[in-house]
């Protein structure tokens, strides 16, 4: 199978940042830079084997398409559209939260 780039969008990049900026002040470098390994694996994966993303949350928001990947080790999930030309990801988010109103309170542009 041909991988597919992913192309985050900017509230995806956004929420990353965050990520990142919660394990540097809550934990430490290593572990914000394990954050990264962990998400830039899930992308690896995504990219060349988009089907087999979740696609629990397309049923619950009524979002054909829409698939969930989990970010490693942690409790992270990335949420994607496979499309003819790239993996367009939405939302890296955090799997504590409750997803459905979350996305529909930040719909993806």
């Amino acid at each position: 199978m041909t991988a597919k780039p992913i192309v985050p969008r900017e509230l995806a990049n956004r929420d990353v940042e965050d990520a990142i900026w919660y394990y540097l002040g809550e934990s430490s470098n290593e572990v914000a830079l394990g954050f990264v390994d962990a998400l830039q694996r899930a992308y690896r994966h995504i990219s060349r084997h988009p089907a087999r993303g979740s696609s629990r949350y397309a049923t619950e928001l009524n979002l054909p398409g829409l698939r969930s990947w989990p970010v490693g080790r942690f409790p992270y999930l990335v949420f994607y559209v496979e499309t003819k030309d790239c993996i367009d990801v939405w939302r890296v988010l955090h799997s504590a939260r409750d997803i459905p109103v979350w996305m529909h309170e930040r719909w993806p542009e």
